[in-house]
């Protein structure tokens, strides 16, 4: 994995600065719809803490424009394109709608009006994720950030210019951030693992398994983690509108016992005719969810891959899994693909993301988010979510009030990172793009997708020196395997 060159990286920056500081609206409506204003702010539903919700307005004639603010009796007016707020204000605003409420916008000289929501839910500290170019061939630039929600601070946690690494795959134990796992790819290779204030380097291939431990899921007792193994490969398409797919040939489940340094498997989640991926523990720790799909010739078959949702029961207790699969969501009848379930941590719902086939639904412009009611067993899309362009990794607020998710539809190329409000009937509000300082140059500008965006419970308090001499010591703990129920 390389680094691309910084050089050209500047002159890309720059042209795409200047193209945004003179092209107005013509940045964002490729395909897409000119939207009067930048980012689409218009009746979105927000939490009472979250960062300004800065915008420009994208269409002829806003130089002048008067827009007012108004709830309760506060009333703020800011003039001019660019809509920019002084934290101050924006905060005075917010605390009178503080436990639900209603921000009245109105525009002149656009004659316009419209609606901000404010929820009565709270939402956690921030959000972690990993930026990265969208290449094929290299890694580019690549780190992994945290990002408080309540401003606009971005803190870099692990960045490949520490070292020419790739980083993927980090994931925290239902929001807590002191819970850490991390892949390394590369010339250093490992996950590392923090436990506490502990971090720990491990090779996870064994002789036992295909490769190295993918895709993790914290149990909630923070004592296990579930992983998938895959043999991943990529190609491009031909048709129009499809550029590249992603694809697994092979791929098992097993769970890491943390305590007795193990790898557990079982027969019904590692078979020879079926792919089983994206593992999830339910909210109770005794359950995994996981997609599963039989074995298809590659190319022939390509778009007859599709995963079905199942579980199987897992007892903590003796680190055994159970010895029948049950089907959850059989989205191959409907002739569709399910990936990345994801239970809300009151456990009323899993979201997963449905799409045609195959295994990646960020290449593909027709992948929604979808929820499943465990209470009922109703499935159905989350519509406040979901826009004409692909929609894809998600994970869930500590009170399941709120997710953050990828999506295309900004401009059909870089995935950005959005946030949504689902009530406890699973009615979603219009979801918003992660706000910026300055976002019409921030996004124009910005070259790198968000990719796994996790919520975080508060900040991660990272130690980058301590990582860095984990991850470039030679020291590697190796994973013991065995099968579930058996002592070795």
């Amino acid at each position: 994995m390389g680094i691309i060159d910084m050089r050209r990286h500047i002159l890309i920056f720059t042209l795409a600065l200047t193209v945004a500081s003179c092209a107005g609206s013509d940045r964002f409506g490729d395909g897409y719809g000119v939207r009067p204003i930048y980012p689409d702010y218009v009746g979105v539903t927000i939490p009472s803490s979250i960062a300004p919700l800065n915008f420009v307005y994208t269409v002829e004639g806003a130089e002048d424009a008067v827009t007012t603010f108004t709830c309760g009796t506060t009333s703020v007016t800011i003039r001019g394109r660019e809509v920019e707020w002084k934290r101050k204000e924006w905060q005075k605003l917010l605390s009178q709608a503080k436990g639900g409420g209603e921000i009245k916008v109105y525009s002149s000289p656009m004659d316009s009006a419209w609606t901000i929501y404010v929820s009565p839910d709270p939402i956690d500290y921030g959000i972690a994720y990993r930026l990265i170019c969208p290449g094929y061939e290299t890694a580019g630039f690549i780190g992994i950030y945290e990002r408080d929600l309540s401003t606009f601070d971005e803190i870099p946690l692990m960045e490949n210019t520490q070292l020419n690494d790739c980083f993927n795959c980090h994931s925290f134990r239902q929001t807590e951030p002191t819970d850490l796992s991390l892949h390394v790819r590369g010339n250093h290779a490992a996950t590392i693992l923090r436990r506490g204030g502990e971090m720990t380097a491990y090779n996870t291939k064994t002789p036992s398994t295909l490769g190295t431990c993918v895709y993790p899921y914290w149990h909630p007792s923070g004592d296990y983690i579930a992983y998938s193994t895959n043999t991943t490969r990529q190609c491009f398409h031909v048709r129009p509108g499809q550029l590249l797919e992603v694809y697994d040939i092979a791929s098992d489940l097993q769970v890491y016992d943390i305590r007795n340094n193990c790898l557990i498997s079982s027969p019904n989640v590692r078979t020879k005719e079926n792919w089983e991926t994206y593992p999830a523990f339910s909210p109770d720790g005794k359950t995994l969810y996981f997609c599963s799909c039989p074995e298809r010739e590659i190319p022939a078959e390509m778009e007859k891959i599709k995963y079905n949702l199942y579980k199987v029961s897992f007892d903590a207790a003796t680190g055994t899994f159970g010895e029948e699969n049950e089907l959850v969501i059989d989205a191959v009848s409907l002739g569709k693909s399910i990936a990345f379930p994801r239970p809300s941590y009151d456990g009323r719902y899993i979201m997963y993301s449905l799409f045609d086939y195959a295994t990646f639904p960020i290449w593909h412009k027709e992948a929604d988010l979808w929820l499943y009611d465990t209470a009922t067993g109703e499935t159905f899309p989350a519509e406040g979510a979901n826009s004409d362009d692909a929609e894809s990794y998600h994970s869930w607020s500590s009170n399941s009030r709120w997710f953050v998710f990828g999506s295309r539809r900004d401009d059909g190329r870089f995935t950005r990172a959005y946030i949504c409000h689902m009530d406890e009937n699973g009615v979603c509000g219009k979801a918003f793009m992660l706000p910026q300082e300055h976002p019409l140059r921030y996004y124009s500008a910005h070259d790198r997708s968000f990719n796994v965006p996790e919520f975080i419970s508060g900040p991660v308090e990272f130690d980058t020196r301590k990582a860095l001499k984990t991850i470039t010591s030679d020291e590697r703990e190796n994973f013991r395997y065995r099968w579930s129920g058996s002592d070795s």
